[in-house]
């Protein structure tokens, strides 16, 4: 065999093993019964929860425990998934903006269930001002 081949057949072998560590680190998107299931079944791979957070009737967040003053790596809220199941999750690395956090539509949160409880070690937030569609008026001048 020439070098080059040897050299190419290398090359594809690392590809396939970087293809293979990174397929077995990814996460899949599910429901808190679903992450609940799994964590009971013994996995401990990472999940996506998708959800909104606990709102009262004023429309108002409801459920957020964060005191910076306290302990400014610790936040607890109550997220609710895409089948009205809600639980409290916990995160040790909060996000850097609180008040971005709470006017956001939409929460993904990314982690495991340890011990009976959703711990976070990732939050993706969609804020809706970032993409509503702004309306113009155009006013006719005479």
């Amino acid at each position: 065999m020439k070098k080059s081949h040897i050299f190419g057949i290398i090359v594809i072998a690392i590809a396939i093993g970087i293809i293979i560590s990174t397929a077995g680190d990814a996460s899949t998107y599910v429901t808190f019964k679903e992450a609940f299931a799994l964590a009971e079944n013994g996995s401990d791979r990472k999940v996506h929860v998708i959800g909104e957070l606990k709102k009262d009737a004023a429309n108002e967040v409801i459920g957020v425990k964060y005191n910076p003053s306290l302990d400014p790596n610790y936040l607890a809220f109550t997220l609710v998934d895409d089948n009205k199941e809600a639980h409290e999750v916990v995160c040790y690395q909060p996000p850097a903006s609180m008040t971005d956090f709470e006017k956001s539509e939409k929460v993904v949160v990314i982690g495991r269930v340890i011990k009976g409880k959703f711990v976070a070690s990732e939050i993706l937030m969609k804020c809706p001002s970032k993409y509503e569609e702004k309306e113009l008026k155009v006013s006719e001048v005479k």
